[in-house]
């Protein structure tokens, strides 16, 4: 593959954290991560939707400890999931230690908020103890009075100054394991909040717009958000703050980091929007193609075009390509170039089973060590 230093994202330096036994900074790949809306004092229902965020691929899962209940009930949550649990606190500093103690393995926290110099410090204590690393949550709509009284009203200078005064706090506690996030819902002031905190200091940065909406309008002000800044080589976490499913928030959160090549997982189809020229029913194919294809983990790039006008130069850059051609009968390429013929009655199921054969090809090369370059993929 020809080098493209057009497509080259620089990732901001940052020094690396574990939340558990995932690593946030650094050299790691940039996780993806939700937040349960379950009663967390309702295990069950609790680790059935973490158990669901798992299977779409979350790294991290965030669940919120308003009351000692909640917090004492994470030490039964954490048996039950694989994903490393981050303990959301907010003011009471015993429901940070009661989480600690549970086996959270990450306290997203303002230690500005906890109180006096030695509440902060019994959190701190806990963390070392219980070996959590922590995050610092500034959000636009929770910022310091004496701020607001500063700046006015909530601003990107505001947003960095409080995130500022917090790292101050951990760092003269001599604690140091902690990622910062600085959201808005505002795209703008998130953006500009993100861009000067990444300048002065190297801690890893959790991004994402808050409160960004329902799933279209949420994923759009996100993408525009998220994709800003990773483009930038900003961000080592992220979360996609939607009004739905949080299952979506991990589809949604790939798929960001997939379309700017930052990370891959499943399949990533490209298809044609359609128009009168399509020899197939596109939008159709694509919508039950994507649905079939949901299980396969494995990266891949499949593309799905309806004539001839693009699809032979999309199928040269994808692992599987489909062109319409014309009397019902479409044309398949493998690894870019032209393979065999296609019927119309027989695109899904065909191209459903060659993706899956592929992608079994990939994970056993991959098993045995050996590349994508070896792989010719």
């Amino acid at each position: 593959m020809s080098i493209r230093p057009w497509r080259d994202i620089v990732r901001r330096k940052s020094r690396q954290v574990m939340v558990g036994n995932v690593p946030v900074g650094g050299d790691a790949p940039i996780t993806v991560q939700s937040m349960t809306n379950t009663l967390t004092t309702d295990v069950k229902a609790t680790v059935d939707q973490i158990h669901a965020m798992e299977e779409a691929g979350a790294d991290i899962v965030r669940v919120s400890c308003p009351d000692e209940e909640s917090s004492r009930a994470l030490k039964d949550i954490v048996k039950e999931v694989s994903v490393p649990i981050v303990a959301d606190i907010h003011f009471h500093y015993k429901r940070a230690i009661e989480a600690a103690e549970s086996g959270a393995a990450c306290l997203r926290i303002n230690p500005g908020n906890i109180g006096k110099r030695e509440k902060v410090l019994e959190v701190v204590s806990a963390a070392k103890d219980h070996g959590c690393s922590m995050r610092i949550g500034v959000n636009a709509g929770s910022l310091e009075k004496h701020l607001l009284d500063r700046f006015g009203e909530p601003c990107p200078d505001a947003m960095v100054e409080s995130a500022l005064g917090h790292i101050r706090i951990l760092e003269d506690l001599d604690f140091r394991e902690f990622k910062i996030s600085c959201k808005a819902s505002d795209v703008f002031m998130a953006v500009a909040a993100y861009m000067q905190l990444g300048e002065v200091c190297d801690y890893p940065l959790h991004i994402g717009v808050t409160e960004a909406g329902g799933l279209r309008t949420g994923t759009i002000k996100s993408s525009i958000g998220m994709g800003n800044l990773l483009w930038s080589g900003i961000g080592d976490t992220l979360r996609v703050s939607l009004s739905a499913d949080p299952v979506e928030e991990i589809k949604v959160g790939f798929d960001i980091l997939k379309s700017l090549g930052l990370r891959h997982r499943g399949v990533n189809v490209i298809s044609c929007p359609s128009c009168a020229r399509q020899q197939f029913d596109v939008i159709n194919t694509v919508s039950v193609l994507e649905e079939r294809l949901s299980h396969i983990t494995t990266p891949m790039t499949v593309s799905v075009i309806g004539c001839v006008v693009n699809g032979p130069g999309e199928a040269t850059m994808t692992d599987i390509g489909l062109t319409g051609g014309g009397k019902g009968t479409h044309q398949v390429y493998v690894a870019g170039m032209p393979d065999h013929r296609l019927k119309d009655q027989s695109i899904v199921d065909h191209l459903v089973g060659m993706i899956e054969t592929k992608a079994a090809e990939i994970e056993d090369a991959i098993a045995r060590g050996e590349t994508p370059q070896q792989m010719g993929h």
